[in-house]
């Protein structure tokens, strides 16, 4: 997906200025230039974060890694909300140490996806985990009507993911992080009751009231996390007695976390099974299935059933 970048403005018309150009070097392949741009804008205004941010994206091509680091967290050190996701940058070039993203970045990250988001999953990634997913819980009701009470659809976005399960629920819930995603899935009118909040947070306000759902999803949603174990065991904790939790990771050969260059985490199906027992849950099935496409290559998954 191709994402208008994020900027802050530095206050300053003539370093704003030189970041527009540097931009326009960068479209061309001037990185050099732009680079030196870049600076330019930080000699006049020296927190400027987007400058920061996009300088160390630059210094990274330009294979000065020591200098990129350097960049970001002074991108992070300007803006300590991160609205660029500078601290992601670091974890994974080595600087940071792998951890939860940073919330702000996360929403401003899915803000600007929204208006485009389904077209560009659907027919420019070769998105399936809404089916994965359908396909994985309709298997285990083989002998058995599928219907679900009720359904929280974490990390909801668009709406992509209740679109199959919509006609087999009663009553269906979408959380999300980002105001713009919930925009789009509220045009959809699939959803009883939308939710802007972060998906650990709401699931521990949730069990606080002893919330209960029959179905819990997460459609590419615990690839922004690190470790499973704490939004999984805050997962079970509202799945009703019976109730079934139905998700999709990425995967790769290891047994741990990874973060990608796509900026997403990647676990091993060791640390997936580990954290599902832990949560108190029992695995239904697990399958390796791609849920889409980077570069023209199918990026490893998993579709994981579990319940109580």
């Amino acid at each position: 997906m191709q994402l208008q970048p994020f900027h802050l403005s530095s206050g300053n018309l003539i370093a704003d200025r030189r970041f527009e150009w540097a931009r326009d070097c960068q479209a061309k392949g001037d990185l050099a230039g732009a680079a030196d741009l870049l600076i330019q804008a930080l000699e006049l205004a020296p927190d400027y974060a987007s400058a920061w941010f996009v300088l160390g994206e630059l210094r990274e091509k330009l294979g000065d890694h020591a200098g990129a680091i350097a960049a970001f967290e002074h991108a992070q050190a300007a803006d300590p909300s991160d609205h660029h996701g500078a601290t992601v940058h670091l974890m994974r070039l080595g600087a940071r140490a792998t951890a939860a993203m940073p919330k702000v970045y996360v929403r401003a990250l899915f803000d600007g996806y929204a208006l485009g988001f389904d077209t560009a999953l659907t027919e420019g990634l070769g998105y399936r985990a809404p089916k994965l997913l359908f396909d994985a819980v309709q298997a285990a009701h083989a002998r058995a009507c599928m219907k679900f009470g009720s359904v929280l659809d974490l990390g909801c976005g668009t709406g992509l993911a209740a679109l199959p399960f919509r006609p087999f629920s009663d009553w269906m819930v979408g959380v999300d992080l980002s105001t713009a995603m919930l925009a789009q899935a509220r045009r959809k009118g699939l959803y009883d009751r939308l939710i802007e909040a972060e998906v650990q947070r709401y699931l521990i306000e949730e069990a606080k009231i002893n919330a209960r759902y029959h179905l819990v999803l997460a459609a590419d949603v615990f690839m922004y996390f690190d470790d499973l174990g704490p939004v999984l065991k805050a997962a079970a904790q509202v799945v009703a007695p019976a109730g079934q939790l139905a998700f999709s990771v990425e995967t790769h050969d290891g047994d741990s976390i990874l973060l990608r260059e796509t900026l997403r985490y990647a676990h091993g199906e060791a640390h997936v099974l580990r954290a599902v027992a832990a949560a108190g849950l029992k695995l239904v099935s697990l399958a390796s299935a791609s849920t889409r496409i980077e570069k023209g290559v199918p990026v490893p998954g998993l579709i994981v059933l579990a319940t109580h």
